[in-house]
Formats: structure tokens, C-alpha cells, sequence
């Protein structure tokens, strides 16, 4: 990828363009990200930065991270993450990525963890329609018909069942940049993206177009 950037999702706000439209927008928190490792294609076979995001205790964090940290010199932080970058040799320990590698009109793709839901059943998972709901019927909310006797004599696999819904890492495509802050390191971006308020986000330059 040409750029990417790790984050924190803040909200949903909306900007007014020049001739008074509206335009829903998620703020992001990007940046400053500094850059606490660099793998090489010599050393790990192949080439990426670790970055680094989010303000935490120094008590925290575990002694192995603690010189991890020390090592590239900057201060202690809560998400690490590796980006594979085209120009990744480029970098070098102690560098900030900002939100600023990003400007207006640029398409791009973020990478964000849903809200867990906790243990849902068939509708509210993957959006079943209910039985009848008349007094007479005894099955309102369940999974439905789970196969024949005979044949094959088994529930098929991948059938719509119960279970943990959200609490999964979700890749929103496409998407664009509307505004970018520098003095805030904020990014303005076009819709909605997944995530709860203050959810760690990864925002990176698009697979399907060039920016």
C-alpha cells in the first residue's frame, strides 16, 4: 500500500460543502504515530514499519515492551502495528507518521474491529425473519427448519445458527477523505466506519483505486 496511518474513531459528525450540502463524516483521531521498528527483506524477509498509537501508563506496560520502546526512543504506547508500506525502507526508527500523509479526495480503505453484541439469536445475527406471531404458534424467534430426517440426516455446515455476533474485524472499502486537520491530527472520512467510539482503526490507501 502507498500510505497508512493508525487511529482512534472518535464519532460521527457532518461538514456543509461550498454550495450547502450535507456530508456525513466519521472523525478519526490519526497520529502522531511513531515508528518503533522497521523490518527489512535481508533481516525478515520481507519489508514493513511497526507503528505505535495511544497514550498509556508507563505501569502498564510489560518490561520486554518497556525496552522495545526504549530501543527506537519514544515514549511507551497503547497499539502496535505493522503496516506494510511501499517506501517502508524509507523509514527509520523514531519517525511520525501524521495525519497529514492523507489529504482531501484521497480514497482509502479502513480496518476496524465491529461492537460485540454478546450471544444473539438468528434474527438479530443474520437477520431472519420471525414466525408466525399469532397465540397459536409456540415458535416465534427460533433458528427454523434444521434439515431433513432421512436425508441427509445432519444440520449442513455454515447453517445460520446462534452465537457471538460482532467483536470482529471488519474492512470498509473505498471510502473518502473529506478534510484533514493537521494542527488535531484529525481525518474527516465520507460515511461510516466500523467500530465503537474510541475503537483502535487502521486508515490505508485503497486496493481497488489509486488515490
Amino acid at each position: 500500500m502507498n500510505k497508512a496511518i493508525i487511529g482512534r474513531k472518535l464519532g460521527m459528525s457532518q461538514l456543509f460543502t461550498a454550495d450547502g450540502k450535507v456530508i456525513p463524516v466519521t472523525v478519526i483521531e490519526a497520529g502522531p504515530c511513531p515508528v518503533v521498528q522497521v523490518k527489512t527483506k535481508e533481516r525478515d524477509g520481507y519489508e514493513a514499519v511497526q507503528v505505535a498509537f495511544g497514550e498509556i501508563k508507563p505501569q502498564n506496560v510489560t518490561q520486554p515492551l518497556t525496552g522495545h520502546f526504549k530501543k527506537a526512543n519514544t515514549a511507551p504506547k497503547r497499539y502496535l502495528k505493522e503496516l506494510k508500506l511501499d517506501n517502508a525502507a524509507t523509514y527509520k526508527a523514531g519517525d511520525l507518521i501524521l495525519a497529514k500523509t492523507f489529504v482531501a479526495g484521497d480514497r482509502i480503505d479502513v480496518v476496524g474491529v465491529t461492537k460485540g453484541r454478546g450471544f444473539s439469536g438468528v434474527i438479530q445475527r443474520w437477520n431472519q425473519t420471525t414466525g408466525p406471531m399469532a397465540h397459536g404458534s409456540g415458535y416465534h424467534r427460533g433458528v427454523g427448519s434444521m434439515g431433513a430426517n432421512s436425508d441427509p440426516s445432519r444440520v449442513f455446515k455454515n447453517k445460520h445458527m446462534p452465537g457471538q455476533y460482532g467483536s470482529e474485524q471488519v474492512t470498509i472499502q473505498n471510502l473518502s477523505v473529506v478534510r484533514v486537520d493537521e494542527t488535531k491530527n484529525l481525518i474527516f472520512i465520507k460515511g461510516a466506519v466500523p467500530g465503537p467510539k474510541g475503537g483502535m482503526v487502521v486508515v490505508r490507501s485503497t486496493v481497488k483505486t489509486k488515490a
